[in-house]
């Protein structure tokens, strides 16, 4: 078991329908953690559970991820692994809500980034408390299989889309649930950034989803790398082998370091190679997918979201490219340029694309753009600098290169207009503003644009 806190305290109990659940109260909200939505054996899709307080009962001050191998990302993002516990047995929500709620109120629901191979979703760095006590909604957190374990599957001996499917079970939990714990069903937005945003936009497309997903908030989608895959899949899957489903975390942890370096070579593709399978269950062929969202966009309500600098996230993590950037007189002029035209590539084009192409087929559509970023800090308006904002924990973040060198230290006053937009997104279905700007050693603005009319 995890500590959470010096001094933990006391458990207490939510009345629910199936139950009392322990929680935990702190900081202004009630969390209860570790609840199963779902049960899964290992490379085999994921069968729904009915919720029962007994078995997340002593998991309350215990943080679950997926097990995966460490993350070259872990210093930009301040190692926000610490302490957690690595568990195949993942497929688990933690709820967060007012500690004074009475009324059932907003629901938020986090599908966590890490290029579907890091993370989870109730994890320090992503602590909801700010957001739901300043903005009273009900946040749930949800944890996913990563890597191998959720990803990359043959759709024979290893059933492909995984984790895509554990987050569907996970939504339909949601759904059917969450108004046992204070949540209002009718008023549910699903969030996520990075991988866990292309995951909200591929639950769109998935058979039996129709529905399930009305109210979306996409944060740096990669949608500029989702099409073309299928060479590079079918070289990690030969890679692979014939993994048995029995094979110990070393083996599968080994056969996923092949499978990556086996992804190689297809351009910025590569930098993902852990991902949806088009064709595989639950989602459509390649050419058939824009059909798909084109047909579910009516009555869709999203907001699509990029950062200015996306790739310095990555780029700062490549020896070469940063000798190049410290170099005078060129080093700026190289990192402006590579910076730009991978962040189109991999983020800006496609999520432009995508909003437009939403906005036509009758969804409400907003698109952001963050520019925003720490004083002094190198990285600049990075992929995830709007994570911390969303989820301010200054002991965590204050680690990380991404909010480097005092960004971390103001996150709470700096960050309390971004969550507000969120969180009049989740109630409302669109934000007013224009352009929210931002303080507290903090420069630069969310600027905000209608691709098309709210209704």
């Amino acid at each position: 078991m995890t500590d959470l806190t010096e001094r933990q305290p006391d458990l207490l109990r939510v009345e629910t329908p199936w139950g009392p659940f322990p929680a935990v109260e702190s900081d202004g909200v009630v969390r209860i953690r570790n609840i199963r939505y779902a049960r899964a054996e290992r490379f085999e899709p994921p069968r729904p559970v009915d919720p029962d307080p007994d078995e997340s009962a002593g998991l309350q001050f215990t943080r679950i991820a997926c097990p995966q191998p460490p993350s070259l990302s872990a210093a930009v993002l301040g190692d926000p692994l610490e302490g957690t516990t690595f568990d195949e047995d993942c497929l688990r929500v933690s709820i967060t809500r007012p500690a004074d709620a009475d009324v059932p109120l907003p629901v938020m629901v986090w599908i966590h980034g890490g290029a579907y191979v890091s993370n989870a979703g109730d994890l320090a760095g992503f602590d909801p408390a700010a957001l739901v006590r300043e903005q009273r909604v009900v946040v749930v957190t949800v944890t996913y299989r990563l890597g191998l374990l959720g990803w990359i599957g043959d759709g024979t001996r290893r059933a492909a889309n995984l984790g895509l499917l554990d987050v569907i079970e996970a939504l339909r939990w949601v759904r059917e649930r969450i108004s046992g714990f204070g949540g209002d069903a009718e008023q549910v937005t699903v969030f996520g950034q990075s991988s866990g945003a292309d995951a909200i936009v591929h639950v769109l497309a998935a058979d039996g989803t129709d529905g399930l997903v009305t109210r979306a908030i996409l944060q740096s989608t990669p949608l500029g790398i989702r099409e073309g895959r299928d060479a590079m899949h079918e070289r990690m899957l030969q890679a692979i082998g014939d993994l048995d489903a029995n094979a110990s975390l070393d083996d599968v942890f080994a056969a996923q370091v092949r499978a990556k370096e086996a992804g190689t070579g297809f351009g910025l593709r590569s930098g993902m190679p852990f991902c949806t399978q088009y064709g595989h269950a639950p989602l459509p062929a390649e050419s058939q997918i824009a059909d798909v969202w084109r047909r579910r966009a009516p009555g869709l309500e999203l907001l699509v979201t990029r950062t200015t600098d996306e790739t310095m996230f990555y780029l700062n993590q490549v020896p070469r490219a940063e000798a190049l950037f410290r170099r005078r007189v060129i080093g700026p002029i190289a990192r402006r340029v590579l910076v730009a035209v991978t962040t189109n590539g991999v983020y800006r084009a496609g999520a432009r694309r995508f909003a437009r192409r939403m906005a036509r087929a009758g969804a409400s559509v907003q698109e952001a753009v963050f520019d925003v970023r720490p004083q002094g800090g190198r990285l600049g308006a990075a992929h995830a600098i709007e994570v911390p904002l969303l989820f301010p924990n200054e002991r965590v973040w204050a680690r990380a290169a991404l909010v480097a060198p005092q960004g971390a230290r103001s996150l709470v006053a700096t960050g309390a207009p971004l969550r507000a937009a969120w969180a009049e997104f989740a109630r409302n279905g669109g934000i007013d503003a224009e352009r929210i700007r931002f303080g507290s050693g903090w420069r630069g603005s969310l600027q905000i644009r209608s691709r098309s009319r709210r209704r």
